[in-house]
């Protein structure tokens, strides 16, 4: 490991322990698990699913906002290593998902025509709680050797203290709210992107950068931002001046 991977590394475990920060952002600090998940692992995609606390499971976050990619995320809910892993809290693994079909027949399609042939799953976890689970995706068909598998784990595990350290902290807020509340603001989120996507000629993940690189900018909560979009209390076009991103049409030659 390069000395700058150790100090990403480093730099990695202090934000993701640290969640006693004022304005605490629960969403950011999943787009950062798995952003530096995709850093520091050798894997091409990575991604949170969250427990509702109903006995279901949801998308928080990818290290992309690729519409493919959280098409992939969302088929996970209902099937795949990553659901596996969030009800087993065991680490689930496959090196090539075309043969685990017969294991995964509804989300081996949906991950295969999104590009990826391999997955694994370590589940977020503390003692017997498990909040949920952060998988990791490769576009070859090559298992996710055992040291990444044991920083990923590592990485999911931090995270999870940082979460139930921040449940702690917010003491009228038991954990079943905190993490609906959670997953009520990805909802939020995900029509702000729309919004900002139809308005800019943007795809999904430019949308979703914007916004994000708005609500630091103005030290706000991503959920907060997303909220004023979504309602029409914040002009998207402010957005998308304040912080310019490429336009999606760009690519097509006149």
């Amino acid at each position: 490991m390069s000395t700058t991977r150790d100090q990403r590394l480093a730099d990695t475990f202090v934000l993701l322990a640290d969640t006693l920060v004022a304005r605490f952002d629960v969403l950011d600090f999943f787009s950062l698990l798995a952003e530096r998940t995709v850093e520091l692992l050798d894997v091409d995609a990575a991604g949170v699913i969250l427990s509702d606390q109903r006995g279901g499971w949801r998308p928080a976050a990818g290290s992309s906002e690729d519409a493919a990619l959280v098409e992939v995320f969302a088929a996970q809910t209902q099937q795949g290593p990553c659901l596996d892993a969030a009800r087993t809290g065991a680490v689930v693994a496959s090196a090539d998902l075309v043969a685990d079909s017969d294991r995964w027949p509804q989300f081996v399609p949906a991950a295969v025509d999104a590009g990826f042939r391999a997955a694994c799953a370590v589940p977020m976890r503390l003692r017997d709680e498990v909040i949920g689970s952060l998988t990791l995706l490769n576009t070859r068909p090559v298992a996710v050797d055992g040291p990444d598998i044991a920083l990923g784990q590592a990485l999911a595990d931090i995270a999870t203290i940082g979460i139930l350290q921040q449940r702690a902290v917010r003491r009228d807020e038991i954990l079943y709210e905190l993490l609906e509340a959670t997953l009520h603001h990805r909802t939020v989120v995900e029509q702000a992107k729309g919004v900002l996507a139809e308005v800019g000629i943007l795809d999904m993940h430019q949308a979703y950068t914007a916004l994000r690189r708005y609500a630091q900018a103005h030290s706000q909560l991503l959920s907060d931002i997303a909220r004023d979009v979504a309602t029409g209390d914040l002009d998207a076009n402010e957005i998308l001046a304040a912080q310019p991103v490429p336009r999606a049409a760009s690519s097509i030659s006149d």
